[in-house]
C-alpha cells in the first residue's frame, strides 16, 4: 500500500523556509517572534489567531489577512505575490503550532 502525504502537515501548502525569509523582510518589524507591537493582544500565537482572524486559525485566514490587511495592518496584496503570501501563511501557522519557539 502506498501512503501519500505521511509526515507532511496538511495545513502547509507553502514553502515554510521561503515564508520565513519573506516574513523577516516584511512582517517582523511589527510581528517579531509572533508578537504585535501595535496591538499587543493580537499576536500571531495560535489562540489569538483563532480569536481574531476572520475565518479562525487556518492558512487561508492568514492569507486573507496578509493580502487585504485589517485595522492597523496594511494590505500586502499589492506588494507581495500570491505565492509569497501563501509561503508567509505557511510559516506563520507552522510557528504558531510551535509556540514561536523554533
Amino acid at each position: 500500500a502506498l501512503l501519500i502525504g505521511v509526515g507532511v502537515p496538511a495545513a502547509s501548502a507553502g514553502d515554510i523556509i521561503r515564508g520565513q525569509q519573506i516574513f523577516q523582510i516584511n512582517c517582523a518589524v511589527c510581528h517579531a517572534q509572533g508578537r504585535n507591537v501595535i496591538m499587543p493582544e493580537k499576536t500571531l500565537e495560535k489562540e489569538a489567531l483563532e480569536k481574531y482572524l476572520y475565518s479562525g486559525y487556518t492558512e487561508e485566514a492568514v492569507v486573507r489577512q496578509v493580502t487585504n490587511g485589517k485595522n492597523a495592518m496594511p494590505a500586502f496584496g499589492g506588494r507581495l505575490g500570491d505565492i509569497d503570501i501563501e509561503n508567509v501563511a505557511s510559516y506563520v501557522i507552522d510557528m504558531a503550532e510551535a509556540g514561536w519557539e523554533k
